[in-house]
Parts: structure tokens; sequence; C-alpha cells
């Protein structure tokens, strides 16, 4: 098998894990957003629970266009700007607001305990 063919298959491979899980994080923002109270997104000051639906939503529904559209190559290329925008929208939502989120709904302080 030439080399080049090589590269080619697993440049596509790689390609196709890095939408996958990107999509993972996308599908996770959205199904934790939906699980959570409403109030518990404005106790902690995080914008509403509706916001946050809608910017998880698109985020999961442009990772999901870009899974099913791609044909190889770079998967920036599939992503393009909206695709990165969200990534870093799905990130955001489970790096900052899910703890703040989730510890409002415990009633409790991160920051309370041992």
């Amino acid at each position: 098998m030439d080399g080049r063919i090589l590269v080619v298959y697993a440049d596509f491979g790689v390609s196709v894990v890095i939408l996958l899980i990107s999509l993972g994080l996308e599908i996770w923002a959205f199904f934790d957003c939906v699980r959570h109270q409403a109030n518990a997104f404005e106790a902690v000051s995080k914008r509403t629970k509706t916001f946050w639906l809608a910017l998880t939503g698109v985020a999961l529904a442009v990772g999901a266009i870009a899974v099913l559209t791609y044909r190889g190559g770079s998967p920036v290329n599939a992503l393009g700007l909206f695709g990165l925008a969200a990534v870093v929208a799905a990130s955001v939502y489970l790096a900052d607001v899910r703890p703040a989120v989730k510890d409002a709904g415990r009633g409790g302080s991160r920051n309370a305990g041992w």
C-alpha cells in the first residue's frame, strides 16, 4: 500500500474522531441544560435557561450538520467558524455554567465543606 494512501486514511480517521468528540460535547451540554430547572440559572446569575437552551441547541445543530456533511479533509473545514463557535459555546456551558447550576440545584456552595 502506498504511504500517501495511509496518510489520507489516518487524516480522515483523526478528523472523524475530532468531529465526533465535538458533537459529543454539544450533545452533553444541550441535554445537561435541559435537565436543570430554570430558576437555578437565574439564582447563580448565569443568564436564563432559555438563553442556554438556544445557544447549546444551535451548537448541537451546527455540530450535527458538520458531522453529516463531512466528506474528508481538515475537520476545521467541516466545522468552519460556526462549528468552532459551537464547540466554544458548549465548552463554556460545561466549564462555567454547569458547575454553578449544579450547585444551585443542590442548594449548597462549592466552597463549603472540608
